[in-house]
């Protein structure tokens, strides 16, 4: 559920590279937050990232 109702930022993919050069996988997930905003005129629950709450794409309640 690491995604974004607004802009559809979601996980992104790379790898941990230590010291001696090793590599795993890794990823990066979005600052998601459970929201309560106005959505076609009715109030709803709704997962945004931080970026578009800041940003003020969304209208909270």
């Amino acid at each position: 559920m690491a995604k974004c109702s607004v802009c559809g930022k979601g996980v992104t993919f790379g790898c941990n590279v230590s010291h001696s050069n090793r590599k795993t996988n890794r990823m990066w997930k979005p600052n998601i937050r459970k929201v309560r905003a106005v959505v076609d005129g009715a109030h709803k629950t709704v997962y945004v990232c931080s970026r578009c709450l800041r940003s003020g794409k969304v209208t909270r309640v």
